[in-house]
């Protein structure tokens, strides 16, 4: 039970970490951002949209959806967690980093309406879209499942020689 309590503390950190993070950027970047090199901005953007600034033109109406999309996933992570409790840490790693950022963006579309961003990450006039730390959670959340998909199948897929 010990060792669960471990996984579940990984998802209150990215949640805990993501808002206070969040409350920083809006008390410090309000008027201007920060310039840390020629790649880093911290720059305040309210985004209405999902990843990549999907539907973040339109109207209102997607936050209802995109809070509906984050309850469902969050209960789904927190019912597979409760009742599979035997996955690798890999997958428990994964998915409590993706739950923590689900959950710290969720909170701020239901607080705000939107979503803090502040990262601003390019190269040269190449820019990615601006993003926070629980996107950042998820994205690396989801890289380590697709490692631990990966890792599994190798272990139970034995090389035919």
């Amino acid at each position: 039970m010990r060792v669960m309590v471990a996984y579940w503390l990984i998802a209150l950190a990215v949640f805990v970490l993501d808002q206070w993070t969040k409350v920083w950027a809006v008390h410090h970047l309000a008027h201007h951002g920060v310039r840390l090199d020629g790649v880093l901005n911290l720059v305040l953007v309210y985004n209405h949209g999902a990843a990549f600034g999907f539907l973040s033109n339109e109207s209102g109406w997607q936050n209802g959806l995109f809070i509906a999309v984050a309850v469902i996933i969050v209960t789904a992570i927190i019912v597979f967690m409760v009742r599979a409790p035997r996955q690798g840490p890999l997958m428990k790693t994964a998915l409590m980093m993706i739950l923590g950022g689900a959950a710290g963006n969720l909170a701020d579309r239901i607080r705000f309406g939107e979503v803090i961003d502040f990262i601003d990450f390019h190269v040269g006039s190449w820019h990615w879209y601006t993003f926070n730390l629980a996107d950042s959670a998820i994205t690396v959340g989801a890289v380590l499942l697709a490692v631990d998909a990966w890792v599994s199948r190798r272990v139970a897929v034995p090389e035919r020689r």
